[in-house]
């Protein structure tokens, strides 16, 4: 699947930016288009680490002692590399399920695997949400564990010389994300696309209006939420299906199963003006003219100069740390 944004989220970037609520799947191995609002993320396991990684990572010491204290992470020597994302579960939770579809709130450390420096931590702010979905490269590992379950993992240098990011985390709570949009009904005036929603799955279709597309955004909400209202630095969780102004359709995370989470501030020009303001729990038809969207460059199965129609399902939206 294609990409309308510009990173994928994932604790691996977030040691290497000090931005670990929008990186807990990047180092996911899918390399998509960069300018996607999702992508297929691949195998989500141990599978592709070598033993030697996996080696390298059982010898990384972390020492916690309880939830409200950082735990200290000793390297077994620096620079510490791995050549491939590579997870262990320390310690079982003993609290509720997590399950697929989730989100966890985790508290964490990262450091560097440079020199063992500290990039950053959440105990001293507050716990990250990360969304547990396809888009997360270790759910396999984390669902079906308890709260409390604590885990350390490592991602290749993003960088020459820059070491591997090591990160120590431990869900400290869970909590259900919708999976699809709820709220009350609203009209949308007369000129615009047609929406028609999937009463039993929620998917939606559209119906085009033909003529000469807007040259200016539209953000229409189909349905108002009432859950809190999106800020542009906000990291998001959606379902979306995307169409041509033709009606061509090019491509929905209702097809795969598993809803996009992003964040706001590296999307196309449309979805981050469009998006802000609303509020969780909205459907908003977003029509998003080419100079908000690729302009003229041609992006996969999308013409260059294109006009585009998004049915966007907020479902999550948490700020930035």
């Amino acid at each position: 699947m294609r990409r309308h944004r510009t990173s994928r989220r994932g604790l691996a970037a977030a040691a290497l930016a000090l931005t670990v609520g929008l990186a807990l799947a990047a180092c996911s191995g899918s390399s998509g288009d960069a300018s996607s609002p999702s992508a297929s993320a691949s195998a989500s396991d141990n599978s592709a680490a070598t033993a030697a990684d996996q080696a390298a990572l059982a010898g990384v010491k972390v020492v916690w002692t309880d939830s409200a204290t950082a735990p200290t992470v000793t390297l077994p020597g620096t620079p510490f590399t791995v050549t491939t994302p590579v997870i262990d579960v320390r310690e079982p939770g003993t609290g509720d399920e997590i399950k697929q579809g989730q989100a966890m709130e985790i508290q964490l450390v990262a450091v560097s695997g440079k020199d063992s420096s500290q990039l950053q931590e959440t105990y001293s702010t507050k716990p990250e949400s990360v969304n547990l979905t396809a888009d997360f490269i270790f759910h396999d590992q984390l669902a079906g564990q308890k709260v409390g379950t604590r885990f350390v993992f490592a991602v290749p240098e993003q960088s020459a010389g820059a070491g591997s990011a090591v990160i120590a985390g431990e869900v400290v709570g869970v909590r259900d994300v919708p999976t699809r949009a709820s709220g009350a009904a609203v009209t949308p005036p007369a000129g615009l696309p047609t929406v028609t929603v999937d009463p039993a799955t929620g998917k939606p279709t559209v119906t085009p209006v033909g003529g000469t597309p807007p040259t200016t955004l539209i953000a229409q909400p189909l349905i108002k939420g009432t859950g809190a209202t999106v800020a542009a630095t906000d990291t998001l969780t959606v379902q979306y299906s995307l169409y041509l102004w033709d009606g061509t359709a090019v491509e929905s995370s209702w097809d795969t199963g598993t809803p996009a989470t992003f964040a706001l501030s590296g999307v196309i020009p449309g979805w981050t003006t469009g998006l802000t303001g609303q509020t969780v729990g909205s459907q908003v038809l977003l029509v998003v003219p080419p100079d908000q969207a690729y302009g003229d460059k041609a992006s996969d199965k999308i013409p260059a100069n294109s006009t585009l129609i998004f049915v966007v399902d907020i479902l999550d939206a948490q700020p930035a740390a």
